[in-house]
């Protein structure tokens, strides 16, 4: 009788997070935020969230002031960790992967174009004989630290830290640490220049 009780709620809290993420008006955004801190997420200030957004582990999740998410994003951190900063903008059809042990920290005034993944955990694979779908996950860390622009397309792997005010181009699989200051590009992403002195002063 208490599993099906508990299959019960669980059913009602699907369709009552359906609603809420994809309801129109000008409460969504307010309607969004107190379901997921009503789920048990810590939230900030001003956080807006936009349609067909999935979020799995909702107590696992922080995110701080004025973060951004666009429609058909999805974060994922049931036996996970997953930390937002401040001013953060996340585009759409963005994937936050902190589940399987995985850990994300995002930093303050971080930007993330649409269509990227971010993933700090893996498929074990370690034994040829087993099917790699049997084996698990590694989980791994992921830290972006402020004002970081991850452009569209991009994949970040499992324990791997992007410094500070560095720029990731589109497409670009960063499978290690990225510099602060740089801009790194390609598949696996490297070291494309550094931005200079001049570059971080507009006056």
């Amino acid at each position: 009788m208490l599993k099906f009780f508990r299959y019960a709620r669980n059913e009602i809290l699907s369709w009552v997070e359906a609603l809420v993420m994809h309801c129109p008006g000008s409460l969504r955004y307010a309607l969004r935020a107190a379901h997921v801190r009503a789920m048990g997420a810590r939230t900030g200030s001003g956080v807006k969230m936009d349609s067909g957004i999935r979020i799995t582990g909702h107590k696992n999740i922080r995110l701080g002031n004025n973060v951004n998410i666009m429609h058909n994003s999805a974060l994922y951190s049931h036996d996970g960790l997953l930390e937002i900063g401040d001013d953060v903008s996340i585009n759409s059809n963005v994937q936050l992967g902190a589940a399987d042990s995985g850990k994300i920290f995002i930093g303050n005034k971080v930007m993330i174009g649409p269509n990227v993944v971010i993933r700090a955990s893996d498929h074990a694979h370690n034994v040829a004989t087993t099917p790699i779908k049997d084996q698990g996950h590694t989980g791994g860390t992921i830290i972006i630290e402020d004002d970081v622009w991850i452009s569209s397309n991009c994949v970040v792997l499992r324990d791997v830290r992007i410094g500070a005010h560095s720029i990731v181009a589109a497409g670009a699989v960063v499978t290690r640490d990225v510099e602060p200051y740089s801009i790194t590009a390609g598949v696996p992403a490297r070291l494309l220049k550094s931005r200079t002195s001049s570059t971080n002063n507009n006056s």
